[in-house]
């Protein structure tokens, strides 16, 4: 994931502290029930399309750009699957950041997937029975989005 211009004026002051920020996760589906998909260019592994909004983005409009920026995919967002605060996450640069992700059931409208920047080494569209290896982060966004299940969030911090 490519860092925002808006971070690294924030790490100018922060330096490598702490920095808590919001996260957007896409599950886009097609006509045919198959889930987009990108190649990371960073870690080679498959992966949901997501990214940070702009100041003053809607998570849901955040979505729809970062799947478009990074597949080349038009998409209309449905709903609200998982809102979950990650764990924190350290750069091997040093930098510490942990993000709040609102993950988003998107249906596509358009274009034809394929890499449309430098974050993705490939692109496509998945079977649901026939996917690639995916981390426990993705495969629980896939199963909440295909689910008629409200909104997941983590209930027992309010036990």
């Amino acid at each position: 994931m490519a860092t925002p211009d808006f971070i690294r004026s924030l790490r100018a002051s922060a330096g490598h502290q702490l920095l808590w920020l919001p996260g957007v996760t896409a599950v886009v589906f097609d006509d045919d029930g198959r889930v987009l998909l990108g190649r990371r260019s960073d870690t080679g592994m498959w992966s949901l399309i997501g990214g940070i909004p702009d100041p003053g983005e809607q998570p849901a409009a955040c979505a729809v750009r970062e799947v478009h920026e990074e597949t080349a995919v038009h998409c209309v967002p449905e709903r609200v699957v998982l809102v979950q605060a990650l764990k924190p996450v350290t750069y091997t640069n040093g930098d510490t950041c942990q993000y709040m992700d609102i993950t988003f059931r998107c249906r596509a409208v358009g274009g034809e997937a394929r890499v449309n920047d430098d974050e993705s080494l490939d692109v496509g569209w998945f079977d649901i029975d026939a996917l690639p290896q995916l981390n426990e982060f993705g495969q629980l966004r896939i199963k909440q989005a295909l689910s008629d299940q409200p909104t997941w969030f983590d209930s027992t911090s309010f036990e």
